[in-house]
């Protein structure tokens, strides 16, 4: 799907009285809502590294970026609107929006044997994966194992996460994109 009928999925979900599962837990789908806020927060307020803009401005191929994500993802809300604003720079990126639990990749791209999202793969012209990212940046990947280590609950990893996500303010997905092989 493209990013309009991502968006439109996200707003249905949110608008449906009787929501399909796992949105019908009232704790998916509130997480959802805070979801959508901090993603709809990341288009306004986010900045992009003007290093990283130069890089994908001045791509010369055609590329496609495959982004396995879910609207459920509180990670994919402070990632997904970057990658969108990124593709958005260069005319010969398409970006393929596949919901991780309705028929995308994501078993091709798992994370130490897990389904984890949002995963993005960079595609060339002949399908060939030049780059994959995801799920999260190193650094906070660094504190979620550290909070799962400590076996600390839910409640615990989530707000510490969204602390780091809120003072890293897209910096880190940003240089580590900046770092990928996009051509």
């Amino acid at each position: 799907m493209n990013f309009q009928s991502y968006l439109n999925h996200f707003e249905q979900i949110l608008s449906n009285e009787d929501p399909n599962a796992p949105y019908n837990d009232p704790h998916f789908l509130d997480y959802t809502k805070l979801n959508w806020s901090r993603m709809n927060r990341w288009f306004k307020t986010g900045s992009i590294n003007p290093e990283l803009e130069q890089k994908i401005k001045s791509l010369k191929i055609a590329t496609k970026w495959v982004l396995i994500t879910e609207p459920w993802c509180g990670d994919a809300a402070h990632s997904v609107p970057f990658i969108k604003i990124l593709a958005d720079k260069n005319p010969l990126i398409k970006l393929e929006i596949q919901l991780r639990d309705n028929g995308s990749e994501i078993d091709n791209y798992l994370t130490n044997g897990g389904k984890s999202i949002p995963k993005l793969i960079i595609r060339n012209e002949k399908d060939e994966d030049l780059a994959v990212w995801g799920p999260r940046p190193e650094k906070c990947q660094e504190v979620f194992d550290h909070l799962k280590a400590d076996n600390a609950d839910f409640e615990t990893m989530k707000t510490a996460l969204q602390k780091w996500y809120n003072a890293d303010k897209g910096e880190s997905i940003q240089k580590e994109l900046l770092r990928l092989s996009l051509e």
